[in-house]
C-alpha cells in the first residue's frame, strides 16, 4: 500500500512538473556578445543619439555607459525599493537632441501613506547629475505591497507619452475602477498635462490620464513600427500572461476575464471572454513571466524581421513571436538558458540588445 502511495505521489509530481514546463521549441542557431558587463537588474535602458546608453538598475542606480565606461548619474529622486519596486523603465523624448528630456518610472514613497507607488518623472542630465526634475505623475495611494508596479514608457509618433502601472496586488478594486490608479495604461502630453481627447476626461471622478484599464501588471510596451499601434504584454497569475493591442478607452478584463488561475491552482473566474472586454491577441499557459518587449524592424536578422521579441523571466530565454496578420503563429526560444531576461531594445545599429539579470546587456547574434 505504501509503495502504491509513493508511486501515485511520484506520478502526480511528474504530471505537475510536466505541466509547468515551457512548450516553445529551442532555436540554437543564435548566440550573444556581452556589451555591458556586471549589471544586477537592468530593468530598462535606452540609446542616446551618440550611441551611449542610459541604464536603470532596479536597486536605484542610473548608469550612463559610454566607451566601455560606466558613470553613475547622481541626484535621483527618493526611490522606494521593495519587492518588484525600484528604479524601473527609461526613455528619451522624441526630440531629445533639441530638448534633452529623459523620462523614467520608479516606485516613489511620495505621499501621506506608508510604502510607495509608481511615479513618472522627467529630467535633464548635466555634469553626471539629474537637473530640472519634474514629477509628471504619481499613482495613489501608497502601499507597502511589493508587487505589480508596472511599468514601461513609450512615446507614439505624435509625441504622446504612454506608461503602465500594475494593479499593485489589489485586483478586486484597482483594475476595473476608473477613479483609482493601478491596472491601467496612461497617456499624457510630454509635459505631464492631460490631453483633451483622453477617453475619460469628462467622466466624473475618473483619473483623467487613463487610456485603457483592466490590466494586471504590464511590463512590456512598444510602438509597432508599421501600424503605430501600442502593443503591451502583461503578467497573468498562474498562466494567462497576455499580449494586447492597446486601444482608447478599452477594458482588458482583469480580473473578470482571464486564462490564468490563482497560484494555489484554484479558479479566479470561469470566463475568458465577456461583452465589452477585450480578449488578448495572444496568451501563454503556462506563464513565461514576460518582461521587456521589442519588434525587429531592421534587416540584421533576415526573415526574423517583423518578429516580436518578449523576455521570459521564468524560463530564462528570449521568446521570438512570428507574426502574421496581427496574430502570433509560431514561437521559439532564443538565447535559451541565458538568465532572467528583463529588458529588450533594438539599437540604432539595427541589432537587438537584451538586459539580463546578473549578467548585463548583450547583443543578439544570429548564425
Amino acid at each position: 500500500m505504501r509503495a502504491q502511495k509513493s508511486t501515485y505521489f511520484l506520478l502526480l509530481l511528474f504530471v505537475f512538473s510536466a505541466c509547468a514546463q515551457d512548450k516553445n521549441p529551442i532555436n540554437k542557431n543564435n548566440s550573444y556578445e556581452v556589451v555591458v558587463e556586471d549589471l544586477t537588474n537592468p530593468w530598462g535602458f535606452v540609446f542616446l543619439p551618440d550611441n551611449s546608453m542610459l541604464i536603470t538598475e532596479k536597486e536605484g542606480k542610473l548608469i550612463h555607459y559610454k566607451n566601455k565606461i560606466k558613470n553613475e548619474i547622481k541626484n535621483l529622486p527618493e526611490i522606494y525599493v521593495r519587492g518588484q519596486g525600484g528604479l524601473l523603465d527609461i526613455n528619451i523624448h522624441p526630440n531629445y537632441k533639441k530638448n534633452g528630456w529623459i523620462y523614467f518610472s520608479y516606485a516613489s514613497p511620495k505621499g501621506e501613506e506608508k510604502g510607495g507607488n509608481t511615479a513618472i518623472m522627467r529630467a535633464k542630465i548635466k555634469n553626471n547629475a539629474l537637473s530640472e526634475k519634474e514629477l509628471l505623475y504619481k499613482a495613489t495611494p501608497n502601499t507597502t505591497k511589493g508587487q505589480h508596479f508596472g511599468s514601461r514608457i513609450v512615446f507614439d509618433k505624435e509625441g504622446y507619452l504612454y506608461f503602465s502601472i500594475g494593479e499593485r496586488g489589489n485586483r478586486d478594486e484597482n483594475p476595473q475602477d476608473l477613479t483609482r490608479d493601478g491596472g491601467k495604461i496612461y497617456r499624457l502630453n510630454d509635459d505631464g498635462s492631460i490631453p483633451n481627447d483622453n477617453p475619460f476626461v469628462d467622466s466624473k471622478g475618473a483619473k483623467k490620464a487613463i487610456w485603457s484599464y483592466g490590466h494586471r501588471n504590464p511590463q512590456g510596451m512598444e510602438l509597432h513600427p508599421d501600424t503605430q499601434e501600442i502593443w503591451t504584454h502583461e503578467h497573468g497569475p498562474k498562466g494567462g500572461d497576455e499580449i494586447n493591442i492597446i486601444r482608447k478607452g478599452k477594458n482588458y478584463g482583469w480580473p473578470v476575464i482571464t486564462y490564468g488561475k490563482n497560484y494555489s491552482g484554484t479558479s479566479i473566474t470561469d470566463e475568458t471572454k465577456k461583452e465589452g472586454m477585450e480578449e488578448p491577441l495572444h496568451y501563454w499557459d503556462p506563464s513565461i513571466a514576460p518582461s521587456g518587449m521589442s519588434f525587429i524592424s531592421s534587416n540584421k536578422y533576415g526573415d526574423w524581421k517583423g518578429s516580436l521579441l518578449v523576455g521570459s523571466l521564468k524560463f530564462s530565454y528570449l521568446d521570438r513571436c512570428d507574426l502574421k496578420d496581427g496574430k502570433v503563429i509560431k514561437e521559439e526560444r532564443l538565447l535559451d538558458g541565458i538568465g532572467r531576461v528583463r529588458s529588450i531594445e533594438q539599437g540604432p545599429d539595427g541589432y537587438i540588445y537584451v538586459g539580463v539579470e546578473n549578467l548585463g546587456i548583450v547583443k543578439l547574434i544570429r548564425h
